[in-house]
């Protein structure tokens, strides 16, 4: 796997030499914070826990239950009930009852003592490509992260093998310990990572698929004689070459690089050749 490890190193340094963030030094401290969308006790957190524990400070802020597909959700007018987890280590982890952004959101602004270096949200159960990190809470948790300056990677799996989830964990040390020490993990660093399951082929660097799932709703009728749809999603078969969903089905490790800023700057430009400004202006009471 260290092969793999050395290209990202490799293609990530050319991604950030091109921008104006000075770099930082390692901190003595080194925390991670980790979340994820599948609940306090899926299998592929835990896999990450165990991986990561001898690079540094693990805190752990999870949502209490599953939360899948609730993308970047968050509890503005209700209370959040957060169970507190202590640690033989003496250290508190946290099971929140809210969707994954709140969780890290809460974590980083009022349970953790300090500011986390990186945030990991994942192993998902299930890939997240293309589309779908729209959707996904995994990726949810690791934007909010990054939105408040704070690095981030959402991982994902296709499959929910516990071989698969050590190896994908395995694999994770290894890049967040590259990652570190070439001084890349800075505000503005937000990274989506899909692996297949079983053998993989390598690494891809990659971008997004454009192209939507299929997604149908199946017509039912309950036994009250209610009617309702069942959603089934499926997965791309494959599309472009050069896409996440072109490598993961090539049985390849995929690795995006994400923005924050979704402006669409061409159309900015073509907004402002056209006469749009208001006829007259409106009277303020």
């Amino acid at each position: 796997m260290k092969k793999y490890g050395r290209t990202l190193l490799l293609v990530l340094s050319a991604l950030w030499c091109a921008t104006s963030l000075s770099a930082q030094a390692p901190s003595a401290r080194f925390t991670i914070l980790l979340s994820n969308d599948d609940g306090y006790d899926a299998p592929g957190l835990k896999a990450l826990i165990t991986a990561l524990q001898p690079v540094g400070e693990i805190i752990v802020a999870a949502p209490a239950t599953e939360q899948s597909g609730i993308g970047h959700a968050l509890i503005l007018r209700a209370p959040i009930m957060v169970n507190e987890r202590k640690q033989p280590n003496g250290t508190v982890w946290y099971a929140i009852e809210g969707p994954p952004a709140t969780c890290v959101r809460l974590a980083l602004e009022s349970l953790s003592t300090h500011r986390p270096d990186l945030v990991i949200s994942g192993i998902n159960r299930g890939d997240n490509l293309g589309t779908t990190v729209y959707h996904a809470g995994t990726l949810g948790a690791a934007r909010e992260a990054a939105l408040v300056g704070v690095p981030a990677i959402a991982v994902s799996l296709r499959g929910d093998d516990q071989k698969d989830y050590a190896a994908a964990a395995a694999y994770i040390r290894q890049a967040v310990e590259e990652l570190r020490t070439a001084r890349l993990l800075k505000p503005g660093f937000f990274l989506n990572v899909n692996f297949p399951g079983g053998e993989w082929k390598g690494l891809r660097i990659t971008r997004l698929s454009m192209t939507p799932r299929p997604e149908s709703f199946e017509r039912r009728v309950s036994p009250g004689g209610r009617l309702y749809f069942w959603p089934v999603w499926e997965q791309l078969k494959d599309d472009d070459e050069g896409t996440d969903v072109w490598a993961l089905v090539r049985g390849y490790i995929t690795l995006t690089p994400m923005v924050l800023d979704v402006t669409a700057t061409q159309a900015m430009e073509a907004l402002k050749r056209l006469d749009l400004q208001p006829a007259a202006t409106s009277a303020v009471e």
